[in-house]
């Protein structure tokens, strides 16, 4: 009977786009493109590759993925550079979901009028740092150095150490970078040691500015020496800064880490930064210096081409108004209160059937800062074999493998996240 024909047995299209799943990945993804992925799947079906009653899961499973994939990070790395560096605060998340619309990113609602663009993330930035006389923003630390590079020594000199000319990361390198602008590079002294005196006899008419950067991803030690940003200012020529971590103000966590109030303090013309790495905001470039010299910058033709959209803004204005960060509530976590937590899932995997173990360890800063600074932490330890397959599952998480055992440092784990982590662990299916 053609009733025995087990194709006419697929489900219909309509039957299939009122599924949870497809219908969820239909507002993520579209109607016609599940659409598509469920025309197909029924096709097989009818070819009998699959049977009628596997058509979801294989509609479902033709479909991506939703992409970024949001990951647990228990390395132990707080600014984990292949994780995005900092998450953002649920106040810059809410931000950044307000700004998604129409938004008054250029507009004074008072008066109807065109307005400064960015002027609340400007503002918070300009009081977070009021040895600043201006501030400017781009989309990130590399863009804020090359555009005061191309508006400050475009076919002039720029006078750095040898030692300073460092690789910033994925084979990117600084001399690279400013060649690129038309400057041209006077490097003074040696790998590992650079006086003032270099410096002064290298400074001339064709000096655009002295560059200080901060080597913030190695230490060099030994019989070293360096040039501090005050003694630089003496030289009667700008000093441009590149702090890198986007730290606005001393921590005592982190003595040997520039920040942009010391360093202006200290002299700096100009200094330059990240947002999204100690200062636990979105990517973005911070220039902050001489209200002239910026206001230079902020008019160069490049600026155009370097500035950030009104979700960057956005989520930065959250992050500099609002409460800690999750980078900074990471890198100040009490231990104590880490190690309880820790063997409080121990306990909870404990109960149903998982031996986990509770071990020291070493979290770091990552990111390009601090390097050589751990933190005491405490990590969940089971059988290396959980890596892989806890990087796959859902959620993905991320840990430490050293010597044979997977390590889950909860520092960088929102609390809210541990019963998420848990069920993660014990969604691993156990060993033959």
């Amino acid at each position: 009977m053609r009733d025995a024909d087990p194709r006419r047995r697929v489900p219909r299209t309509d039957v299939l786009l009122a599924d949870p799943r497809l219908a969820a990945a239909a507002d993520r993804l579209g109607r016609d493109r599940v659409k598509a992925a469920i025309v197909a799947a029924q096709a097989r079906a009818r070819a009998g590759e699959i049977t009628p009653d596997r058509v979801r899961d294989a509609a479902v499973a033709a479909l991506p993925a939703a992409t970024p994939a949001a990951v647990l990070n228990a390395t132990g790395v707080v600014l984990h550079t292949n994780l995005g560096r900092a998450p953002l605060s649920a106040a810059a998340v809410a931000a950044v979901a307000a700004a998604a619309g129409h938004t008054d990113v250029e507009l004074d609602l008072a008066t109807g009028r065109r307005a400064r663009r960015g002027r609340d993330a400007l503002a918070a930035l300009a009081a977070a740092v009021p040895d600043a006389g201006g501030v400017h923003v781009v989309n990130n630390g590399a863009a804020a150095l090359v555009l005061a590079a191309t508006a400050l020594a475009a076919g002039r000199e720029i006078v750095v150490s040898r030692g300073e000319l460092v690789e910033i990361g994925d084979g990117f390198r600084l001399p690279d970078l400013l060649a690129s602008t038309g400057a041209r590079l006077r490097e003074v002294g040696t790998t590992n040691r650079t006086s003032l005196a270099d410096y002064a006899d290298a400074v001339g008419p064709d000096t655009g500015f002295v560059l200080k950067v901060h080597p913030s991803n190695f230490v060099v030690t030994g019989f070293t020496s360096a040039v501090g940003v005050d003694r630089l200012a003496t030289l009667g020529v700008p000093v441009v800064a590149d702090i890198g971590s986007g730290l606005l103000a001393p921590d005592p966590l982190l003595p040997a880490e520039p920040d942009a109030a010391s360093t202006l303090r200290a002299g700096a013309h100009l200094v330059t930064a990240s947002g999204d790495k100690l200062l636990g905001g979105p990517q973005a470039g911070l220039l902050l210096g001489d209200a002239d010299l910026v206001d230079r910058l902020r008019r160069h033709p490049l600026a155009r081409a370097l500035r950030v959209d009104k979700l960057t803004l956005a989520a930065l204005a959250a992050t500099l108004h609002g409460p800690d960060t999750p980078t900074r509530a990471a890198l100040h976590a009490d231990p104590a209160a880490l190690r309880r937590r820790t063997e409080h899932l121990r306990d909870r995997l404990a109960a149903d059937g998982c031996k986990a173990e509770v071990v020291p360890t070493a979290a770091v800063v990552g990111g390009g800062g601090a390097p050589g600074v751990e933190l005491d932490s405490w990590a969940l330890a089971l059988p290396e074999r959980y890596a892989g397959l806890l990087r796959v599952g859902d959620p993905p998480v991320l840990g430490r493998v050293a010597r044979g055992r997977l390590l889950l440092d909860l520092r960088c784990v929102p609390a809210a996240a541990d019963d998420a982590l848990r069920a993660a662990v014990l969604a691993v299916p156990a060993e033959d």
